[in-house]
């Protein structure tokens, strides 16, 4: 099969530079080894700026349609108090909230859309199995899936598989793992209980915090963290220890908490790491999204990321296939325009763990005087756009779509 494009990973980053490049007149090959609605998705928080770039593409009232909620507000609950009150709706309109929108809906709506440019090749279920390599460059990805083996040749292959991306393993990039975030979180959902309050929460009080969010349609998804490594020692001790420090940080869903959790499996731990590929960048292969880097959950960054990711390549992977040239030195103008937003984010999120997730005297006094100053100045305004918006300068070039195919 000969494709101008080889997208694998369905997620957020591969169905987004997909269409983009579907609409830009090119063919693309999608290679994803889940089929929809196989699996579970816990990021999903979308914040503005990734609402801004899904409705240049006219993705988001699709995916709004299938279902979400609107959330104004970003606190910090110190003992049942708000020690930190960040109301989006403060931003330009009409992107002045979040969205709780389930991971499922977005990606169907993304999928959907893909299926109906021309150009468009769905491999589903199936996964990479060995690159192809001529002449020294990378041309091709051989697929293993349910109707056995295909080869995928393509002008430049995408590798926008995740996290533990089998990619960047085949090309033999190293990721560069740092155990910046000293915490774990372990996420699960219980019934919404006591009415639906339109705001992301991290609670802080007795044992360690907790992240709370309204989960469409009718659950609380809630993050426990824990110390980076320490989920064995946990899980030694059985259930109920678990169970006693989840209820101590946010009292008001204990009972709740307690009947909807009676075994593990309904709990999902989230290794939290950052990391950055070595490069991302090699002849005939580009990685965006987690395959390229990772990062916590904190500040909800991750489809945010995800998409603008997609965005920024979009134009100088058009540029490519016009010239012929997916070298390295070419692909790695992503590399130079992207990397300083990557790493502004990283910063910002170690900042945001420290100030908010950290535990000790040191962390209490930070954040109490954070409490009293920041909402005086114009600095909370400042870092909440820059969470919010990421890059404002990112934008959907249109000059590479093909207008009304």
């Amino acid at each position: 099969m000969e494709t101008d494009f080889c997208v694998v990973g369905g997620g957020p980053a591969g169905l987004t530079i997909a269409l983009l490049l579907l609409r830009s007149g090119a063919r693309v090959t999608l290679v994803e080894r889940h089929r929809p609605g196989s699996r579970e998705f816990r990021g999903e928080i979308l914040q503005p700026g990734g609402m801004a770039l899904l409705d240049q593409l006219g993705v988001l009232a699709g995916a709004k349609a299938k279902g979400c909620f609107r959330l104004d507000r970003f606190q910090l609950v110190d003992r049942g108090r708000p020690l930190l009150d960040i109301d989006y709706r403060r931003l330009p309109a009409p992107y002045d909230h979040l969205l709780s929108l389930p991971q499922e809906h977005l990606l169907d709506e993304l999928l959907a859309q893909c299926a109906g440019e021309e150009g468009f090749t769905c491999l589903m279920p199936a996964h990479a199995k060995e690159l192809i390599r001529e002449s020294g460059r990378i041309a091709g990805v051989v697929c293993a899936g349910a109707e056995g083996r295909t080869d995928v040749l393509a002008h430049c292959v995408i590798a926008a598989d995740g996290r533990y991306s089998k990619v960047r393993r085949l090309a033999g990039i190293d990721n560069l793992r740092a155990e910046a975030f000293d915490l774990d979180v372990l996420w699960f959902k219980v019934p919404l209980a006591g009415g639906r309050e339109p705001n992301v929460r991290i609670f802080r009080g007795r044992g360690n915090p907790v992240l709370a969010y309204p989960s469409y349609p009718d659950q609380l998804q809630l993050g426990w963290t824990l110390p980076h490594g320490s989920y064995g020692e946990f899980v030694r001790r059985g259930l109920g220890p678990v169970l006693d420090e989840v209820c101590a940080a946010v009292p008001r869903y204990a009972e709740t908490i307690r009947a909807r959790i009676t075994d593990r499996r309904r709990l999902s731990l989230l290794d939290v790491f950052a990391a950055r590929a070595r490069s991302w960048a090699l002849d005939g292969l580009l990685l965006i999204g987690d395959s390229a880097h990772t990062h916590s959950p904190i500040g909800a960054q991750g489809i945010n990321l995800a998409i603008q990711d997609a965005v920024v390549a979009h134009p100088i992977l058009m540029e490519s296939l016009r010239q012929g040239d997916a070298s390295r030195a070419f692909l790695d103008r992503y590399t130079r325009l992207r990397g300083p937003d990557i790493d502004a984010v990283m910063k910002m999120q170690v900042m945001q763990s420290k100030g908010m997730l950290s535990r000790g005297r040191r962390g209490a006094v930070a954040r109490q005087v954070m409490a009293r100053i920041l909402p005086h100045t114009p600095v909370l305004d400042r870092i909440t756009r820059r969470i919010a918006l990421g890059n404002p300068g990112i934008r959907v070039a249109t000059d590479h779509l093909v207008v009304n195919r």
